[in-house]
């Protein structure tokens, strides 16, 4: 008996709310006794005849047997993963292989439900994956597994549906009402689309940026340094191939279909420009909302995925994605949870637990690995099933393309701190420590600005540790930059007359050294909305010995002001207050809003007396309190600089008015974004404190004699809750104050009315021309 029970299948035992309790159970057992557990469903689609492929169920099996039900599906047995699972039922039950890019999870579906008189209680959670085809696979291609499937047939989903709604008894019952009709629901919405309805929402996504062109004068540079710039040009633009990567596995795939095809009609046209913004399929304007779906992806040919039939090519397939964004991005296997993650991590040793949350590094399944290699599924020597990749591996062959540019470009150029730098770099991309390349990056003092490298962490949005590919190229502006000298030099004044108690002030404030760019190419992470500056590096060690960097992206800056702000501020602002609005004000402020994320409390003593951060205490308010923290202190510091003769008192009043129409300009980023979310607040708390004033015609202008009493006092607001830690007064105030109001809607329909681009959609023509 004991025997018969260890060889019997164990589940996980899944919570009411389907996640991991931490215990497994013998199959059996799990249905005699209601325990919510997992499954898999996995559908075959063949797109050209419509059809869904079903199988007869064995008449062995001990729930519904003899009964057609779904392509394949099976328990995840316990410590597998749901993908893994999907892909091993298929080849054990039909005798499919299937590569990983060829499911696509489109819902979860909880099953509950008691048959064979009380004795069998399914309580299942099951990850339905979709597999779409071409043409529908000859059945005799098909190794069924007897113990499991007596017959496979194909049949039109509608035919499906119909027999699922009168309750077919030669059919497995599923409520095509309830959860399970999103199955039919997806594939009518996608392959009976109004093709004229589809181009016109393209169309108006894509309107919502302002093409530019981006051009800098490159007289100031030295003959080597001309020739060193396009192997530079050459190395950034293999960042785009490492994003493209680390945005989702086909995601590559579905670049280079959608490239080929754009060209076949105007549709396919729009979903090329709209992809060439967003990086992804997933608009990122629209919370990441898909704007393609994998019937738009490659079609892919798969010769032996199946035993071979006379006079067949093979299986085609559609390379899929997702419909929502997966948080995890490329960098962890996309069925694991936070909780499988944090129980792996915590059986490492101390420094591969650093490995594994560092920003360079990729996590992967040993028995995805096994699947792919057509090994048997050996974990041996490990009880996990995830395992750690450096990105000097996962990404080889390309970073040795890219190191072998930059080693290139830094033999030519004349200057001594970018050759440095790009040596470092090149060398780091290989060996995967980025501590020696980032710190010649902050002491970069050359003509021809170069930012290459993985740097920012936005795109992992289930951890937020790993770092995605990105490059800035750029000729320095020496006369912006010397100017900003002022701010870096100011910064230890502004912090001793922050409007906050003095106790929360720092003696020590460390000025990020600020270069401006004109900027001649950008390639990696930088889709949909464009930076105006950048702070860097994000390693804390370096962050900790020698703070940070900042460079201003000036002509990025011109075309938003030229392109999105003067109209806005003409369809917002007070007829007699739009000239006030400048690009100097707005660019100056822009500088200070940067410069002040250095000041204000950082590192805090809470009212316990424990040393923290207040990163680490208002936790999911942290990053909207923060940007309004930089923009409201900042136009706060403005006026103070101002006060000590350090700035022009002609600045005065435009800067406020500037401020205004920027307000407009961030809150159309969306509340769940960190700036839009700030920038709600401080236009909301001014509009309060009557600094702000709607007019009968809609049009909002500032009272002068009230905006800076209203600066001071939300500065001192958000200044003290940080210096707190106040996480509740943090959720609060955001909680009163973000959100759309009657005044802010006001603007917003008017800018909807107008069409005022949101954002710029810039080209580099230096850089094509390389390229080519």
């Amino acid at each position: 008996m004991q025997n018969q029970e260890t060889e019997e299948e164990h589940l996980d035992v899944l919570t009411k709310s389907g996640l991991k309790t931490g215990i497994s159970k013998p199959r059996g057992e799990v249905h005699r006794d209601g325990d919510y557990h997992g499954a898999v469903h996995v559908w075959i689609y063949a797109e050209s005849t419509q059809q869904l492929l079903l199988q007869r169920r064995a008449s062995c099996k001990d729930s519904w047997a003899d009964l057609w039900d779904i392509s394949s599906a099976g328990h995840i047995s316990a410590g597998d993963s749901s993908l893994v699972t999907a892909r091993r039922e298929l080849e054990e039950e039909l005798g499919l292989a299937l590569p990983k890019d060829a499911f696509e999870l489109i819902f979860v579906f909880l099953q509950e439900c008691v048959i064979n008189d009380g004795k069998y209680i399914n309580n299942e959670y099951s990850d339905v994956y979709l597999v779409t085809t071409i043409h529908p696979i000859p059945l005799e291609a098909f190794t069924l597994q007897e113990t499991e499937v007596s017959a496979v047939k194909y049949i039109s989903y509608e035919e499906y549906k119909r027999l699922l709604a009168k309750e077919d008894s030669d059919y497995v019952p599923y409520d095509v009402d309830g959860q399970y009709g999103q199955l039919f629901d997806i594939l009518e919405k996608r392959y009976k689309e109004n093709t004229v309805a589809r181009s016109f929402t393209l169309q108006k996504q894509l309107s919502r940026y302002a093409p530019i062109s981006l051009n800098a004068e490159l007289t100031g540079l030295t003959d080597s340094d001309k020739e060193a710039l396009a192997f530079i040009v050459k190395a950034a633009a293999v960042m785009d191939e490492i994003f493209y990567l680390q945005s989702w596995y086909s995601n590559p795939a579905l670049r280079d279909w959608l490239k080929e095809h754009a060209g076949t009609s105007e549709l396919n046209r729009l979903k090329w420009s709209y992809y060439q913004i967003n990086g992804s399929p997933w608009s990122s304007l629209d919370e990441d909302e898909a704007f393609l779906t994998t019937a738009d992806s490659a079609i892919r040919l798969l010769s032996k995925a199946t035993r071979e039939v006379k006079d067949w090519k093979g299986l085609e397939y559609r390379a899929a994605f997702p419909i929502l964004k997966p948080p995890g991005a490329n960098f962890y296997p996309p069925d694991m949870d936070k909780r499988e993650f944090e129980i792996w991590k915590d059986s490492l040793e101390i420094d591969k637990q650093k490995e594994a949350t560092d920003f360079f590094s990729v996590i992967k399944r040993l028995s995805e690995f096994s699947l792919d290699s057509h090994q048997s599924d050996n974990k041996a020597g490990s009880t996990h099933d995830l395992y750690i990749v450096p990105y000097s591996l996962e990404y080889k062959s390309l970073l040795a393309k890219a190191a072998d540019l930059l080693h290139k470009a830094g033999d030519i150029t004349s200057s001594q701190s970018l050759k440095r730098l790009l040596h470092s770099k090149a060398d780091a991309f290989l060996s995967n420590d980025y501590y020696d390349s980032d710190i010649a990056w902050m002491e970069l003092d050359s003509k021809l600005d170069v930012t290459i490298g993985p740097y920012e962490t936005y795109e992992d949005k289930l951890f937020g540790y790993k770092a995605t590919f990105e490059a800035y190229i750029g000729i320095r502006d020496e006369e912006a930059t010397a100017q900003l000298k002022l701010f870096g030099d100011s910064l230890q004044l502004l912090e001793q007359n922050l409007p906050m108690d003095s106790a929360y002030k720092s003696k020590d404030v460390n000025a990020a050294p600020i270069r401006v760019i004109q900027l001649i190419y950008n390639a990696g992470d930088v889709k949909g909305p464009q930076t105006l500056a950048f702070n860097l590096p994000n390693d804390d060690r370096i962050v900790k010995d020698r703070g940070t960097s900042m460079v201003m992206l000036k002509n990025v800056s011109e075309a938003k002001f030229v392109r999105i702000l003067l109209p806005i501020a003409a369809a917002c602002v007070a007829t007699e207050q739009q000239d006030l609005v400048d690009f100097e004000s707005f660019f100056t402020h822009t500088i200070c809003h940067e410069c002040c994320h250095g000041i204000g409390p950082h590192t805090i003593t809470l009212p316990n007396g424990r040393k923290s951060t207040v990163r680490l205490e208002l936790q999911e308010f942290y990053s909207a309190l923060e940007e309004a923290k930089a923009d409201i202190v900042g136009l706060w510091a403005l006026r103070f600089l101002i006060s000590q003769d350090l700035l022009s008192e002609s600045l005065l009043k435009s800067m406020y008015v500037s401020f205004l129409a920027g307000c407009f300009r961030s809150v159309r980023f969306g509340l769940e974004e960190a700036h839009g979310k700030g920038q709600a607040l401080q236009f909301n708390w001014l509009y309060e404190k009557g600094a702000f004033v709607l007019d009968s015609e809609g049009a909002i202008s500032v009272d002068f004699s009230k905006i800076e009493d209203a600066v001071e006092s939300l500065s001192r607001e958000i200044l003290t809750i940080q210096a707190k830690g106040d996480k509740e007064a943090a959720g609060l105030l955001l909680q009163k104050y973000s959100m759309i109001t009657e005044p802010l809607q006001v603007a917003l329909k008017k800018l909807e009315d107008v069409q005022v681009p949101v954002d710029v959609a810039p080209a580099f023509p230096i850089a094509e021309e390389i390229l080519q």
